[in-house]
C-alpha cells in the first residue's frame, strides 16, 4: 500500500464529515487496518478483507498486489502462492491478475456458527527474496436462513381459572444468521384472550411467551388454534411459523420453580459417554397431578441433542456425545420445566471444557529447496515451516528440534515459524542426501509430539581430481609384438558424480629417442586402455616412460599425472653368432693337433655371442659331427674343443668337426660351425692333405653387414699375402728343414675385440687372448681371460727366444722389421700374423 492510497482514503472521510454523511463502519476500519499494515515491513504485512457469504466460484476478494504495493510480474516472478491457513479451501490468488477470488462457496453458518465476526486467515508467501504476508478475510452474513422453530406444533393445557396475566412459554426460534439478518421478533395471530410478549435470556436468546389478558370460559372454548411466526430483519425479511394448540383444564394456577436460574457444571473434553454432568431441580406449589414436574431442553442449537441429554423426571444431565475442547470450549443449555397443567418455568445451564492435551502439534512446509549444492554458504536457507496446536495454553505451546549431528539448524523470527538453514559445509562424497527429521513437540502433560521427514539431496560440485591408486605403473611388453596390442589398462576414481566424474585419459607429449611417444604409445581417452602402434625390439630399447593425465569433464576441469613404466621383455629372436672361427666358405687353414699331444689338448675354442638377453643369450655347444667322435669333445658352456684320449698313428690326419651352437630360448635358436683339424707333427704333412680339405660354405644371415664386411676384408688380405709369398719365395721351400724341427702349428685368427652393447650378451666385458707358443706344439695353448680391456696376444717369453734361435738359424733376423716385433714382450695380434707370413716366405721362399 502506497503512501498516496492512504491520503486518498484520508480524504475520503474528510468530505464524508463535511458533508454530513455517517461514516461508513466496515470502510472506517479497513481505513484503520490499511495504516496500521503500512506501519509494517513488506515483508510481513497484513491485509483484512470483507466480502458477503455466498459469492460465487471465482468472485473478487481483494486485489492483493495493489494491497500490497507489488507489482504483477513480481508475484508471478516470486512464485506467490498461498501456503497456509484456516480454510485455504475458500481462497484461489491469480497470480496473473494480482487478485484474491472465490474458490469455493462460503457458507458462514457452517464455517463460524454464531460466532462474529467470521473470519479466516492464510499466509502468503513470495520467493526471490522470500516474503511473508497475513491476510484476513472476514465473512459477512447474508439473510440466507429462515427462523425455525425446535416443533411444528407444540400443545398448551390451561386451566380455565388461569389467573389474568399468567404466562405461558412458547419457546424461541433459531435463526443461524447473525445480525440483523438474526431472529428481530415474534408475532402471534389475533385472538381475544391472548397477547405476546417477546424477552430475552442472559446469553441474548429472544423467546416469547403468551401472556392471558381475558378470563378463559372452557365451556364456550374449550380449545384454541394460534399461530406463532418468527421474523427476522434481513432483507427480504423471512420467517417461519409454529402452530399452537391450547387445551383448556382445570385450575392449575402455580408455574414450576427452579431453586437457580443458572447452573454451571464443568468437564474434561475427553469425558467417556455417560459422565455425569449435573442436576436441574424446579418445584411446584400445586399439589396432585399438577405438582408433577417434566424436564426438557429448550432452544436446542446446534448438536447439543446429541451431546447431552436430561433426565424428564430427575432433570439429570448426562454426556451421552464427544466433547473437543478445539471446537466448542463451553456448551449454554436451555432447560425448561412444565408442570401437568402446563405452566412452566426456564433456566439455564452452562457447561465449561476443560482443555487436554489430546492434539499433536501439526507441522506445515511453505518452503522447501531440494537439491542444495554440496559448496553452499552456511546460513543458505533450506526449508520454511509452521507449526501449529489446536490445544490452549502449555498444551499449545509448541517447541521444534531436528536431529543432532546434521549440519542444520533451526531459527525462528516469527511465533510458531521457522528456518532451517545449513550450519556447517556439506560434502556430498561424504553424505548424498539427508533425511531431515524435524520434531515438534508441545508443553503438555504428557506431551505430544509429531515429526516431519525432509529428504534433501545434496549436488555435485567438481571438487575432487581423479584419483589413481598408485602414482607409477609397471607393464610389461614381449618385442616384436604385433602393432595395437593392449598392454596396460589405467583406472582412475572420482569421488565427484555424473559428468564431474566422467574421466577421460589424455597422453602426454614426449619424446622417446628422439621420436614422439604418440609415435609408439596410444590411450584410449575413455576407458585408459594403452595400446601399442607398433612393435618393439628390445635390443633397441629396453623400456619406455609415458606420463598419462586423467582429466574429469568438470568445470573447470581438474586433472591428475600418473607414470606409466613399459618394460620391454625380451624375446628369442635372434640366432648365436659365431665369432671364431670364421666361416669365409673357402678357406683351408685347419687346426693342427700334434700326435703327441696329450689327452684334454685344447684343439680351438669356439667364441658365440647372443645380443639377445637372458635364457635367451645362455648359450652352449655341442658336438653335432665329428670324422672321429671319440678323438674331441666340445665343453658344453665354454666351447672349448679339446682331445678327449691320446692321439695314435692310426688317426686320419684330415678330421671334420661339426659344432652347433644352441641358445637356452623357447624356442630356441642354434647356429652351426664348421671346423677343420689336421693331425700331423710337420707342416709338409699338413699340406700333402691341405689341398684335399673341401669347406662347406656357412653363411650366417643375422651377422652384422659390418662384421660380414670386415670378416671378408680379412680374408681376402690374408690370403693374398700367402699367394704372394708363396709364388715370390718359392725357392725357399728347397730350405725346409727349419720348419721340421720347428714344428710351427698353424696360428688362427682370432677376431678382434667384442661387446655386447647392451651389456646383457654372452660378452658384457672385454676379452683378452693369451697365447703361448713354443716350438713344441705339445706346449702350445691358449687361454682365455677376461681381465684387461686392450686387444693384445701376450707371448711367453721363452718361445720369442725360441723364434729368434730359430730365425737366427736360418737368417731370418736379417729383417729389421723381424726383429724389432720378435723383441717385443706384448705381440699384437697383427705384428704375430705378420711374423708368421714371414716365415711362411723364409721357409718356402
Amino acid at each position: 500500500m502506497c503512501k498516496m492510497c492512504v491520503i486518498t482514503l484520508c480524504r475520503r472521510i474528510h468530505c464524508d464529515q463535511s458533508r454530513g454523511q455517517p461514516l461508513d463502519r466496515v470502510f472506517l476500519w479497513r481505513v484503520l487496518f490499511i495504516m496500521a499494515v503500512y506501519s509494517i515491513s513488506n515483508i510481513n504485512a497484513q491485509i483484512r478483507y470483507s466480502v458477503p457469504e455466498e459469492m460465487k466460484k471465482g468472485s473478487l476478494i481483494g486485489n492483493i498486489a495493489h494491497d500490497l504495493g507489488l507489482d504483477v510480474q513480481r508475484l508471478r516472478a516470486g512464485r506467490a502462492r498461498i501456503v497456509s491457513g484456516d480454510s485455504t479451501e475458500y481462497v484461489e490468488l491469480k497470480t496473473d491478475k494480482g487478485i484474491l477470488v472465490v474458490k469455493e462457496r462460503i457458507d458462514r453458518e457452517q464455517l463460524c456458527a454464531e460466532t462474529t465476526p467470521c473470519s479466516f486467515t492464510f499466509e502468503i508467501i513470495i520467493d526471490n527474496p522470500m516474503e511473508l504476508h497475513h491476510v484476513t478475510v472476514e465473512i459477512l452474513d447474508v439473510n440466507d436462513h429462515s427462523p425455525t422453530f425446535p416443533n411444528d406444533e407444540i400443545n398448551l393445557e390451561i386451566s380455565e381459572s388461569a389467573t389474568l396475566g399468567s404466562r405461558f412459554l412458547l419457546g424461541s426460534a433459531d435463526d443461524p444468521d447473525v445480525g440483523l439478518n438474526a431472529l428481530q421478533h415474534y408475532t402471534m395471530s389475533t385472538n381475544s384472550y391472548f397477547i405476546l410478549k417477546e424477552h430475552s435470556r442472559p446469553d441474548g436468546v429472544k423467546y416469547a411467551e403468551m401472556v392471558l389478558q381475558k378470563p378463559l370460559d372452557r365451556e364456550q372454548h374449550p380449545r384454541l388454534s394460534l399461530i406463532l411466526t418468527a421474523v427476522d430483519g434481513g432483507n427480504p425479511q423471512r420467517s417461519g411459523n409454529m402452530k399452537i394448540e391450547v387445551t383448556l383444564l382445570d385450575v392449575n394456577d402455580n408455574a414450576p420453580e427452579f431453586n437457580q436460574s443458572i447452573y454451571r457444571a464443568t468437564i474434561v473434553e475427553n469425558a467417556p459417554k455417560g459422565t455425569y454432568i449435573t442436576t436441574v431441580n424446579a418445584s411446584d406449589a400445586d399439589s396432585g397431578m399438577y405438582s408433577l414436574i417434566s424436564y426438557s431442553f429448550a432452544n436446542l442449537k446446534g448438536n447439543i441433542k446429541d451431546i447431552f441429554k436430561i433426565d424428564e423426571k430427575t432433570g439429570v444431565i448426562t454426556l451421552i456425545g464427544v466433547l473437543d475442547y478445539e471446537k466448542a470450549k463451553k456448551y449454554e443449555i436451555g432447560i425448561e420445566a412444565k408442570d401437568q397443567g402446563g405452566l412452566g418455568n426456564a433456566a439455564k445451564v452452562i457447561v465449561d471444557l476443560i482443555d487436554v492435551n489430546d492434539n499433536a502439534p501439526v507441522i506445515s512446509v511453505m518452503s522447501f529447496s531440494s537439491p542444495v549444492t554440496e559448496d553452499a554458504t552456511i546460513g543458505t536457507t533450506i526449508a520454511i515451516f509452521s507449526v501449529k496446536d489446536l490445544d490452549a495454553g502449555d498444551n499449545g505451546h509448541v517447541e521444534c528440534t531436528i536431529d543432532r549431528n546434521t549440519p542444520f539448524k533451526l531459527q525462528s523470527s516469527l511465533r510458531n515459524y521457522y528456518t532451517l538453514v545449513t550450519d556447517a559445509d556439506l560434502d556430498r562424497e561424504r553424505v548424498s542426501d539427508y533425511n531431515i527429521t524435524i520434531t515438534a513437540t508441545d508443553s503438555g502433560s504428557p506431551a505430544l509430539s509429531s515429526q516431519k521427514i525432509l529428504n534433501l539431496k545434496v549436488s555435485d560440485v567438481n571438487d575432487n581430481p581423479p584419483r589413481f591408486q598408485k602414482s607409477v605403473y609397471t607393464a610389461y611388453v614381449t618385442e616384436n609384438n604385433p602393432p595395437g596390442l593392449s598392454i596396460f589398462t589405467l583406472s582412475a576414481q572420482d569421488d565427484d558424480w555424473n559428468q564431474n566424474a566422467r574421466i577421460s585419459y589424455l597422453l602426454d607429449e614426449a619424446t622417446v629417442g628422439g621420436s614422439p611417444v604418440s609415435s609408439f604409445i596410444s590411450v584410449n581417452a575413455d576407458s585408459g586402455v594403452v595400446h601399442a602402434l607398433r612393435g618393439f625390439d628390445y635390443e633397441q630399447m629396453k623400456s619406455v616412460r609415458v606420463c598419462v593425465k586423467a582429466q574429469d569433464g568438470g568445470s573447470p576441469p581438474l586433472s591428475t599425472n600418473v607414470t606409466l613404466d613399459i618394460i620391454i621383455q625380451d624375446q628369442n629372436d635372434n640366432a648365436p653368432q659365431v665369432l671364431y672361427p670364421v666361416q669365409t666358405g673357402g678357406s683351408v687353414v685347419a687346426e693342427i693337433v700334434p700326435r703327441a699331444a696329450d689327452v684334454g689338448y685344447l684343439v680351438t675354442k669356439v667364441v658365440a655371442v647372443d645380443v639377445d638377453s637372458g635364457q635367451n643369450a645362455w648359450l652352449s655347444y655341442k658336438l653335432q659331427k665329428a670324422t672321429d667322435r671319440a678323438l674331441f669333445e666340445v665343453g658344453l658352456q665354454n666351447g672349448e674343443i679339446r682331445t678327449v684320449r691320446q692321439v695314435t698313428d692310426k688317426d686320419a690326419v684330415k678330421q671334420k668337426l661339426t659344432v652347433v651352437v644352441e641358445d637356452n630360448g623357447q624356442p630356441s635358436r642354434s647356429a652351426v660351425v664348421s671346423i677343420n683339424v689336421a693331425v700331423a707333427d710337420s707342416f709338409p704333412e699338413v699340406l700333402s692333405e691341405f689341398t684335399d680339405f673341401t669347406h662347406e660354405k656357412q653363411y650366417n644371415d643375422n651377422l652384422t653387414f659390418y662384421l660380414v664386411l670386415a670378416l671378408t676384408a680379412v680374408s681376402f688380405l690374408f690370403i693374398t699375402c700367402v699367394v704372394v709369398i708363396i709364388s715370390v719365395k718359392i725357392y725357399r721351400w728347397r730350405q725346409s728343414r727349419f720348419l721340421y724341427q720347428s714344428n710351427l702349428p698353424v696360428i688362427p685368427y682370432y677376431p678382434p675385440h667384442y661387446a655386447d652393447t647392451g651389456v646383457t650378451g654372452t660378452l658384457p666385458h672385454g676379452y683378452n687372448y693369451e697365447v703361448c707358443m713354443t716350438t713344441d706344439s705339445r706346449k702350445s695353448d691358449c687361454k682365455f681371460s677376461t681381465l684387461g680391456g686392450q686387444n693384445v696376444l701376450v707371448v711367453d717369453p721363452s718361445f720369442t727366444e725360441t723364434m729368434q734361435r730359430a730365425m737366427k738359424e736360418k737368417n731370418c733376423l736379417e729383417d729389421p722389421e723381424l726383429q724389432e716385433m720378435v723383441r717385443s714382450p706384448a705381440l699384437q695380434k697383427t705384428d704375430l700374423k705378420h711374423i708368421i707370413l714371414k716365415l711362411h716366405a723364409v721357409n718356402y721362399g
